[in-house]
């Protein structure tokens, strides 16, 4: 396995693999209309694949926030998981970036939560989301920096 740059001809083999993140963790919460769209948020700098044997196994984003550098877009396949993708790709994001970043996600994200925090990541707030979560209430965040 291995990370590179992603290409505008990943695209579509990362929405695919984020319908299976999709269906097994219903991240996002609510499926975009346009995913390939929803990879490229307003504010992205750059953005990675992990993939091996020509397959995407996990995508992440690095986005220009008015708080500084965050981390966006991060995912890893189901079946690709428990390999140390996720650190992998936070690790390119973190280098790439070359000070602290941020990430934040939602408090129903208990496995990405011990994963950061394991990781030395570390808690600095809490806040309401605009977007809802699966009870359909404003989903709570929790925001993190790097070590």
């Amino acid at each position: 396995m291995a990370v590179r740059h992603r290409t505008p001809a990943d695209l579509d083999a990362c929405a695919e693999a984020l319908a299976l993140v999709h269906a097994a963790d219903r991240y996002p919460v609510d499926w975009p209309g346009d995913p390939q769209g929803w990879l490229t948020p307003h504010g992205l700098l750059r953005a990675w694949v992990a993939y091996e044997d020509g397959r995407v196994l996990g995508h992440v984003g690095l986005a220009d926030t008015p708080e500084g550098p965050e981390v966006t877009r991060l995912f890893v396949a189901p079946a690709a998981r428990g390999r140390g993708l996720a650190p992998l790709l936070l690790a390119t994001v973190r280098e790439a970036a070359g000070t602290p970043v941020l990430l934040e996600v939602s408090h129903e994200g208990r496995a990405a939560i011990a994963l950061y925090e394991r990781l030395g990541w570390r808690r600095v707030r809490s806040s309401r989301a605009r977007w809802l979560n699966a009870a359909g209430e404003p989903a709570l965040l929790h925001h993190y920096v790097s070590p």
